[in-house]
């Protein structure tokens, strides 16, 4: 991510500076834009160092939701730009102006090179925040191919309408895509489940375990879209001896174990005995 970012900063500087020479507006626009990567990068490489602290007294499940909001953050700044990206691109539908196109091929070329170096070493990535930078730059790789094939065509053709054609496609196709990142995250920060079917094959492993009679209060959410939290009550069927207790918490731990879970606390209820959560709450669970 370090990498990424120092690489978008120096790029950032040079397209300004190449946006002036060649007066293209469609240049400084991917500047602007490529400026907003770059905040956005920076962002996600502090919140990702930050989130790799240990948890403290305060933060009990560390800092690994700082990426979350640094994904949000991110999304929004690149809604942000995009919109900025078309009030620029459809008044240009009405009148096209052209561009120096020379500088234009050189300075696409660059910006397909750099953006598609960076993100290829994005590539992989799994954390959201990962994600959505991969999807800034794939955006900003797209952009600079357009720039290119347009740069290339009006330098035989003056068809300056071109350009704003592209840019408001490709943009459209990235809102798509971000908002489908948006939603998905603020589904986290609300603690939804990360995973629907992984949640059912839980519920399905707990419940079938012998001595357990029946589940409930489970909750499934997760710090970052990778690092789940479990917690569930299980009822057993008879009143059992500490060793039989020990087994029931070893098969638990046998069951949960292919699924990787960051925090787990599973509480075991004997028959007849209230359970703490229902009582709180003031209802019980009919099953």
């Amino acid at each position: 991510m370090g990498f990424a970012f120092w690489l978008n900063f120096v790029f950032t500087i040079v397209e300004f500076v190449g946006g002036l020479l060649t007066n293209s507006v469609a240049i400084m626009a991917d500047a602007v834009h490529d400026l907003g990567d770059t905040l956005s990068i920076g962002m996600a490489w502090i919140l990702a160092k930050l989130g790799k602290q240990q948890a403290d007294d305060t933060f009990t499940y560390g800092f690994k939701r700082l990426s979350l909001l640094g994904a949000l953050i991110n999304g929004v700044i690149l809604v942000g730009g995009s919109i900025w990206v078309l009030t620029e691109s459809i008044p240009r539908l009405l009148s096209p102006e052209m561009p120096v196109t020379e500088g234009m091929m050189a300075l696409a070329l660059l910006g397909v090179i750099v953006n598609g170096v960076a993100a290829f070493k994005l590539h992989g990535g799994h954390t959201l925040n990962e994600k959505v930078l991969n999807w800034h730059l794939l955006e900003d790789m797209f952009g600079w191919v357009a720039v290119l094939i347009v740069a290339i065509v009006l330098h035989f053709f003056p068809f300056p309408i071109l350009d704003p054609i592209l840019s408001i496609g490709f943009t459209l196709f990235i809102l798509f895509n971000v908002v489908r990142h948006i939603r998905q995250t603020l589904k986290l920060f609300l603690q939804a489940t990360p995973d629907d079917g992984m949640q059912k094959q839980i519920q399905h492993e707990l419940r079938s375990l012998e001595q357990v009679k029946d589940m409930h209060h489970l909750h499934f959410w997760s710090l970052d879209g990778e690092h789940h939290v479990l917690t569930a009550h299980l009822v057993t069927h008879t009143d059992l001896p500490p060793a039989a207790l020990k087994q029931l918490k070893q098969s638990v731990d046998a069951a949960l174990a292919p699924f990787n879970l960051g925090h787990t606390t599973i509480e075991i209820e004997m028959p007849g005995e209230s359970c703490r959560d229902e009582t709180l709450n003031g209802h019980v669970h009919h099953h």
